[in-house]
């Protein structure tokens, strides 16, 4: 079994990698320590797109030997090109289809076709109407809805001109896009038209592939991702700042535990509803339990978490650990980052494992297919099999770790603007101020996954830590959210104890902590917004390129984390992941990220698995970006008087 102080540095999950070696269950910690990765597959340097291969073309020991093609010819920048590009698709893939079934289901809502939700964000669906073009005049709110629905769903496979959502990117940048030709379209089209240029044969210059690499990622970012958030917003509320709880210590003893996980938010929600009916207290009061207790894994925690305060479980690899505590009735399942390990985990406590998603099945789970007219109906289904199955629990195997940590979360590109101005002057303008007077040295977006490669938790966590520490307010998103709760940085109070001078002063001004959990992976496109609100309140550039601003991803695992990486450069932040990069096996293909990409989208992105020397890499660009701003230097606060004042101009 795997060394617990290798694989951990939080507690209650090194808690639980040992209770699952003492059970003698196998999780995805061991499962790391056992297999090792292809050293020439993580470097790009493999192509399997035809049955000619899989041909290996890494650089030989010996310089003096020309390098290795495919059969085909395919040089190794061809080849780490395309599958860059493919990791992108799918990504853009994963999340966007989410996007398309947020989209489906928003418009039975509007025509009445379901009763479990219904419009309760009525001003964001006006912007939004806006943004598509839909007239409002005095047109009933229904029909507005259901124009809004129609119209998103075009979206998706929008053939050609430019996509509506990206519309709303400062100018300069979509005249950039429109310049190197990136400009996204729908992002089906991007998505089939990556995957056909880099099946053999078709498009071969490493350049032009990374180019349509960068228009699928767009299409996802300011397409398909962001009507997944927008709808979801107007569906099921937009979220507002709240207080929750995080850790596999939110689980409760003597309750009946039910864990949702996965990233679409729709049956938790109805789940959550149901769950408060007097009927279940009574049933599982009835079976001995004292209650029903809700808890959510990865980002469909981060929804229900961020609208309802329904605690946190654990991020991607604490998954199996809740399971291990042995006081889970019912884990039930949709899509993206869950592992298949889950089943045989189950088999070995008492736990159902039920799958809902007609588009993800598991070999020995349950499944219980999510449908859009029967939502309450599995989702009852599924709370009285938990409250039945509470009978089956084994006490000698339950162990609930003590470690759980407030936090508070909800915080949109919508709340910041209220949360900076107040009611009545909600505006960006408290926050370019302070970063122009340098409270604020500049802003950063740690995103993404927990990767089992590296040591749980402790790369993102010694980054954001590392960043606020240096003045850097910090935005976060899906896993790397966890991450920053599980430490205490998502509390108001965590300002004081962790952040810079300055950025402690604005945060104990507002009243929000240092670090802004802004909801799950597909809510990236909240940051592309905030970044794009920063810039319309004037100050720092005209462009988000400008913004003394940078991303990160220290333990991505997943394809989605790349399309989140490849739209935030090909939107103007430059960002650094750890852990491993896929490109490095040809010099070209990652000079052309690392480097050219700057001159083209003016941001580019960098490889750093040290987290203090990505933490360093980071603050440098801002401090660069604040240089040519002109606002590196300290400024004296003037304070006028009435002559002085008259001499103003009057706008």
């Amino acid at each position: 079994m795997a060394d617990v102080f290798e694989k951990s540095i939080e507690p209650a999950s090194l808690q639980m990698i040992k209770k699952a070696a003492d059970d003698k269950v196998q999780v995805v910690f061991d499962r790391a320590a056992s297999l090792k990765p292809c050293p020439i597959g993580a470097d790009g340097d493999c192509c399997k797109n035809c049955a000619m291969g899989p041909c290996r073309v890494p650089a030989p020991k010996d310089k003096t030997k020309p390098r290795p093609t495919g059969i085909c010819g395919a040089t190794a920048a061809t080849i780490s090109a395309r599958n860059f590009a493919r990791m992108v698709a799918a990504g853009a893939a994963a999340h966007s289809d989410h996007g398309r079934g947020e989209a489906e289901m928003f418009l039975m809502a509007a025509r009445g076709e379901v009763s479990e939700f219904k419009v309760k964000d009525e001003q964001k669906l006006y912007q939004v109407a806006m943004d598509l073009g839909v007239e409002i005049g005095d047109r009933p709110l229904q029909e507005i809805a259901i124009e809004v629905g129609e119209k998103a769903i075009a979206e998706f496979g929008r053939q050609h001109g430019e996509g509506a959502f990206a519309q709303r990117a400062p100018e300069k940048r979509k005249e950039l896009w429109r310049k190197v030709g990136v400009f996204p379209r729908g992002v089906d089209r991007e998505i089939v038209e990556t995957m056909h240029r880099t099946h053999i044969g078709v498009d071969q210059d490493y350049r032009h592939i990374l180019m349509q690499a960068a228009r699928a990622a767009l299409g996802d970012g300011w397409g398909g991702s962001m009507i997944a958030t927008e709808l979801q917003d107007i569906l099921l509320g937009d979220p507002v700042p709240l207080a929750g709880e995080i850790n596999l210590g939110v689980l409760k003893k003597d309750y009946v535990n039910i864990i949702v996980h996965g990233h679409e938010p729709l049956l938790p929600e109805v789940l959550v509803v149901q769950a408060q009916d007097p009927e279940f207290q009574k049933a599982a009061e009835a079976v001995g339990a004292k209650g029903i207790n809700l808890a959510g894994i990865c980002c469909t925690a981060n929804e229900i978490l961020m609208r309802h305060g329904i605690p946190i479980a654990g991020n991607f690899l604490q998954q199996e650990l809740a399971l291990v505590t042995g006081a889970v009735e019912l884990m039930t399942v949709d899509v993206q980052c869950i592992m298949q390990a889950l089943a045989p985990v189950a088999k070995n406590y008492h736990t159902l494992l039920v799958t809902t998603s007609p588009k993800a099945k598991i070999d020995g789970a349950l499944h219980l297919e999510f449908d859009d007219h029967n939502a309450t109906k599995i989702a009852r289904e599924m709370i009285k099999m938990a409250i039945d199955n509470f009978k089956n629990r084994k006490p000698e195997h339950v162990e609930i770790p003590t470690h759980k940590c407030d936090q508070v979360v909800g915080f949109t590109y919508e709340t910041i603007n209220y949360l900076l101005g107040g009611m009545f002057r909600a505006s960006y303008h408290p926050l370019n101020d302070n970063i122009i007077n340098g409270r604020i040295r500049g802003v950063a977006g740690v995103v993404g996954c927990s990767n089992a490669r590296v040591t749980h938790n402790k790369p993102n966590l010694e980054l954001i830590k590392e960043l606020i520490k240096n003045d850097v307010l910090v935005l976060v998103t899906g896993c790397a959210a966890h991450v920053a709760g599980e430490a205490g940085l998502l509390r108001p109070e965590a300002a004081k104890e962790f952040a810079g001078e300055g950025l402690a002063s604005v945060c104990e001004a507002v009243g929000i902590p240092p670090v802004l959990h802004m909801g799950s992976c597909v809510d990236n496109s909240r940051i592309l917004m905030a970044a794009t609100a920063i810039v319309k309140a004037g100050g720092l550039g005209n462009d988000i390129s400008d913004l003394p601003a940078a991303g990160a991803s220290l333990e991505w695992m997943s394809e989605k984390a790349v399309s989140i990486g490849e739209y935030f450069v090909a939107s103007g932040v430059s960002t650094v992941f750890g852990v491993t990069w896929p490109t490095l096996g040809s010099e070209e293909t990652t000079k052309f990220l690392f480097e050219e990409y700057e001159d083209i989208l003016k941001a580019k992105w960098y490889f750093e698995p040290d987290p203090i020397k990505a933490a360093k890499w980071m603050i440098d660009h801002i401090d660069k970006k604040r240089k040519e701003l002109g606002i590196d230097k300290a400024r004296e606060r003037v304070l006028f008087d009435m002559a002085k004042r008259r001499e103003l101009e009057v706008a």
